[in-house]
């Protein structure tokens, strides 16, 4: 008898097990992922509480297999050898929220994880928006100061703020989620938070938006295809459907995702793939290399790319920082429902509608008044000269309502500098300046930018003078970003940090938390002081 049941209890495993595997093989075969219950294994999410420790990088540091690139900081140059200095705009703001959850954690960062230009870009600042008269789609704002950590350099603020867009006028929007529902996204600060934050940006949708969710796991699926959002309860019931199990192959799942919104494009419209991921991409196309040939390849499509990051363990930062910037988006960390709602709420306009492409700052610094600069931050968004007027080379985006804000730290004719210097050179030419060195002009920003849908830019250029006030005297915008600059710059263990400490981060950032209505600026402080006593500990 007992040798019966069990002969029978086998048949029907390996009949269920059979019939699990052509559901799936059938449902991979049409393109679509089969029911979650088929395919996926999932434990039971728990409610994601942000003050719990990263069970893989603390409990089990072996386990960690965070990946970050390694920075090196922007040196200071001779303006009689580099009188200029390119580089690409950068909205992202991983980086920052990234920092948080190590340090709330208890961590200090690794320094690879601190990209400074995306901790200034966190916050927002008021600059002016352009006069409405104005043809271009954002305004230049700069300032110089003298420097917090080196009273004897200048701090010069290059700020750029794009146009602001009524909600209720956003243009039609097609957006495909493509989300990762592998077996690492099972943790509940992952794929449930992934959901959550997707049913946020649903709600804010209408009816002349559509979204489809494309998953990838071993293979890539559309669960759901192009829908209305005035149908949002057939599209968060997609969301709630979803598992997680199995390896990642993103490759494919980029692919699909990129196939379903080329073909549902609205011209005129924001067209955009968000990808929801911890970057571990571990089958199919796997190398940095080839996925970034094959987003470079996609942007070309007028279909955008944002990328949000999910997690702690095994999290991929430099390899989504990379996408994000090859395939025409932006890139944001996602650690809480709360940070959920700043992008992809109240800041979805900026998040979904493009402004601007390929903006491009350069910076021609005058030899009479500069002796030397550093540009703080954005090591990874750095150009050569030429490829500022040249229209083929890729470039940053701006949204809707984005700030943009760069600090160049400089040295004034007259203050001494010790930096490697080579022989003069032999057979070199001295150019006729167009401008007479002796003049007042310290500096002017040169911006080159196109419209969402140009191939030609545009440029504008911004002459600036330096009025000799203190940092004291500047606004708390100015303050608060030099404030978050040189908090990076310790975290970094940067060489450039001067004599600056983390009680005077906390001094001036306090001093300049201006109009916090949302509290990010009172975080920052809470931040700097966890830092603090972290860094005290290591003593």
């Amino acid at each position: 008898m007992k040798t019966t049941t069990k002969t029978s209890l086998l048949m029907i495993a390996l009949i269920g097990l059979g019939a699990a595997l052509f559901l799936g093989c059938h449902a991979m075969k049409s393109g679509r992922a089969p029911d979650a219950e088929v395919m996926y294994e999932y434990q039971a999410a728990q409610t994601y509480d942000p003050s719990a420790p990263p069970v893989d990088s603390t409990v089990n540091p072996e386990h960690n297999t965070e990946t970050y690139d390694h920075i090196i900081d922007n040196a200071f140059q001779l303006v009689a050898d580099h009188p200029l200095s390119t580089f690409s705009s950068d909205v992202d703001t991983a980086s920052y929220a990234n920092i948080r959850r190590f340090l709330t954690h208890n961590q200090l960062p690794p320094p690879g994880a601190v990209r400074i230009e995306e901790m200034i870009n966190y916050f927002t600042y008021a600059y002016d928006q352009p006069a409405s008269q104005s043809p271009h789609p954002f305004a230049v704002h700069t300032q110089a100061a003298s420097c917090p950590w080196e009273p004897k350099h200048r701090l010069v603020r290059i700020a750029l703020k794009a146009r602001q867009l009524d909600p209720t006028k956003r243009p039609k929007s097609n957006l495909v989620f493509l989300l990762d529902v592998s077996g690492s996204m099972g943790s509940p600060n992952k794929l449930p938070l992934v959901k959550s934050a997707m049913k946020m940006l649903v709600e804010q949708l209408g009816e002349n938006d559509r979204v489809a969710i494309a998953v990838y796991a071993g293979a890539a699926g559309l669960v759901l295809e192009s829908t209305s959002c005035d149908q949002k309860e057939k599209i968060i019931s997609a969301l709630d459907n979803l598992n997680s199990g199995g390896s990642t192959n993103g490759g494919a799942g980029i692919e699909l995702a990129y196939s379903e919104a080329t073909s549902n494009f609205i011209k005129g419209g924001t067209n955009r793939v968000i990808l929801a991921t911890d970057g571990d991409f571990n089958i199919g196309t796997t190398n940095n290399s080839e996925l970034t040939r094959l987003i470079e390849k996609k942007a070309s499509s007028g279909v955008y790319l944002s990328i949000l990051g999910f997690g702690m363990g095994n999290y991929k930062d430099s390899r989504m920082e990379e996408l994000s910037g090859k395939g025409n988006g932006n890139y944001a960390y996602i650690d809480t429902e709360a940070e959920a709602k700043k992008v992809l709420v109240r800041e979805m306009c900026g998040t979904l509608v493009t402004v601007a492409k390929d903006v491009k700052i350069q910076v021609e610094f005058n030899p009479a008044q500069v002796a030397a600069y550093r540009l703080i931050g954005y090591e990874n968004r750095m150009l050569n000269k030429e490829d500022f007027n040249d229209d083929k080379k890729d470039a940053g985006d701006i949204g809707a309502g984005h700030t943009v804000t760069a600090l160049y730290q400089v040295v004034p004719v007259g203050v001494k500098i010790d930096l490697p210097s080579v022989d003069k050179l032999k057979y070199s030419r001295t150019a006729t300046p167009t401008a007479s060195p002796a003049s007042d002009e310290m500096m002017t920003v040169k911006l080159r930018y196109k419209k969402p849908d140009g191939k030609t830019s545009t440029r504008m250029d911004v002459i600036v003078r330096d009025d000799q006030r203190s940092i004291d005297k500047c606004s708390k915008d100015f303050r608060f970003a030099s404030s978050v600059a040189s908090f990076g710059m310790i975290l970094r263990k940067s060489q450039y940090k001067g004599s600056y400490t983390l009680g005077a981060v906390i001094e001036m950032a306090s001093s300049a938390r201006g109009d916090d209505k949302e509290g990010y600026r009172k975080e920052f402080v809470k931040l700097v002081k966890i830092a603090r006593d972290l860094k005290n500990a290591e003593k």
